[in-house]
Order: structure tokens, then sequence, then C-alpha cells
């Protein structure tokens, strides 16, 4: 298949090119570098360009005869949607419209969104299914799920047939260690703890140790993004005219703050300096996916089932590339 995958030098993206390159598949990436990374990505098939310019999509689209689209390319920084909304609307919701656009215009009709399960919001019960109420607190979230409704009104008017797959916790790299988690700045857990053992933060911060939890912190799903990057595959494979897919992608057990930490600890062998500070605003106490639908469904199976396989390829990424792609 020929795929043209937006946002493919990200984090999430580059280990989705990886994949499809090895199972046989056409690939080209489409990413402004803003914060993906040009050592991510095989060279060749990296075409530096922004959703904005709907001629250069048009131009790809025909020239590479694309026939399906796996849409990464976001802003994902929550606090800062909060901060700067106009740039979550313009680039998350505005931006995928011009893409989807030029999909119509050009007859492709197969879409996998990278969706997230904040378009829940504050849920009303955890393990979270699909069928809960979308009510998202924030812009982030509410551009995501804005752009799950506008492929629902194509799948029905055009015949598209997409999927919108709602990440819990990202993690991990992969585990031959030529790629992983690099950006600038931080905000994810895991590599901030890393960090931390590693000296090259004096601390990690805990907020909030007094939830209605085992251990009075947050309680969060971390999935490893190679079995992100297999359920995006799958997905499109399962994809025909007027499908649609909405399906959470998690492993459907959470852990606390205070239990990565304790994992991070063991896996360096490095004690992490923690500081607690007070509650952030609107931390939800616990997100734990239900994947039960996508497992019954498309049999996706998540082969990191457990958090500490998962900050094992971390570490491996990290301690090999202390700098990130910059050591490349």
């Amino acid at each position: 298949m020929r795929i043209l995958v937006t946002g493919g030098a990200g984090y999430i993206g580059s280990h989705a090119v990886k994949l499809f390159l090895s199972r046989g598949h056409d690939v080209s990436v489409y990413d402004s570098l803003v914060y993906g990374h040009r050592a991510a990505v095989p060279a060749d098939r990296l075409i530096v360009a922004d959703l904005a310019d709907v001629h250069r999509l048009d131009q790809v689209i025909l020239e590479r005869r694309i026939e399906a689209v796996v849409h990464f390319a976001a802003f994902c920084y929550v606090g800062e949607s909060v901060q700067h909304p106009a740039k979550y609307w313009q680039n998350n919701l505005v931006n995928t419209l011009n893409l989807m656009e030029c999909l119509r215009r050009n007859g492709v009709s197969r879409f996998v969104f990278s969706s997230t399960c904040a378009t829940y919001g504050i849920p009303d019960k955890v393990p979270m299914t699909e069928d809960l109420p979308q009510k998202p607190i924030n812009p982030y979230g509410q551009a995501k799920l804005a752009v799950e409704r506008a492929l629902a009104d194509y799948a029905h008017a055009y015949g598209w047939g997409y999927a919108a797959l709602r990440y819990f916790n990202a993690a991990g790299a992969s585990p031959d260690g030529s790629i992983g988690e690099d950006h600038d700045p931080e905000t994810h857990l895991i590599p901030l703890v890393i960090w931390a053992a590693m000296g090259k933060r004096p601390h990690v911060e805990v907020f909030g140790t007094d939830y209605a939890t085992p251990d009075g912190t947050c309680i969060r799903d971390y999935i490893h993004v190679d079995d992100l990057a297999e359920a995006h595959l799958l997905a499109l494979e399962k994809l025909g005219p007027g499908s649609e897919l909405r399906y959470n992608l998690g492993t459907g057990r959470g852990y606390s703050v205070r239990e990565v930490i304790h994992t991070v600890e063991e896996v360096t062998r490095k004690t992490v300096p923690v500081k607690e500070g007070p509650r952030r605003e609107g931390d939800p106490p616990a997100l734990v996916a239900s994947s039960e639908r996508i497992q019954k469904e498309l049999g996706w199976r998540p082969r990191y089932a457990e958090l500490r396989p998962i900050v094992e390829t971390a570490w491996n990424w990290h301690r090999g590339h202390p700098k990130g792609y910059r050591d490349r």
C-alpha cells in the first residue's frame, strides 16, 4: 500500500514508519520538523512541508499515488493548548481539514487518525470504554474530538473509511535503540524520571500525593510505542468504504507515579531524586484503558503488557542517546 504518514518524523509517527516499511509498504513521510526529527526516518522518504501548504499536499498525493493516510501531525502539549488555544485549533483542526479536503479532491478515502483519551475528559468510570461520553476539558482534546466528528461526517457523506485511535500514555522506544523519544520540552513522565536518574535533571516532580489511589499519586496506562504502531497498521488494513473504527489503545493496567519511579530505579540501578508538589489542575486520579474492542475486532494484543519492559526500551534509548537525535 502507498501510505502518506503525516508527522512521521515525530515520536509515534517514526515508529509507525519503521513498522510499515518492515512490512513492505511504500511510505512517504510528510513532516514540518517543528517537533519531528530528520534523523528519525529514512532520508529518501521524508518530505519537509507543512499541512497548511495545500498545493504541496496535492502535489505529493498525486505524484506518489497515495492510497491511504495515517495522520499523526499535531501539537500535543495540553497546558500549552490552554494558554494558546488558537495555535491548537489552527494546527490540529484547520490543518487536518486542509488535509482531508486534499484527499477528497484526489480520491483518497482511507484515513487513520491519531486521537487521544483526552477526548473523554475526566472519565465517569475506569477502565475506560469507547462508549463513555466524550467531554474534553482542554483545547487539545476538543480539537481532536472535532476531527473525529468531521471524519464521521466524511464517512457518511463521501464513503470514507476511517479509524480514530485514542491513545493513552505512549511510552518506550524501538527495542533496537535506533529511534526513541526526544521532545523539547519533554513532558512525559518516563523520560523525565530517566533524566533525573541520569543526572540530566535535579529531580522529578510528583504533582499531588493525596489522590484516592493506593499510594496517593496519579495512575496512568502506559502503552509501548511499537504496540501503538501495530494497531495503526491493523486498523489501516481493516478499512473499507464507510468503515468507522473507534478504539482505545492501552494495556488495561495502570501504574502510579511512584510505581514508575520505582521501576526506573530498578531498571537503571540508580536513585531518582524526587520533589513532591501540589496537584496540577485537571489531572484525573486514574486513566486506564479498556482495549477489549480492538482486541476482539482486530486481534490486536500489546506485546509490552507490563511496565518494566517498556521502561527497559526507553532506558536503552536514552542511555545510548543522552542528547536524543543530536547524538546522531
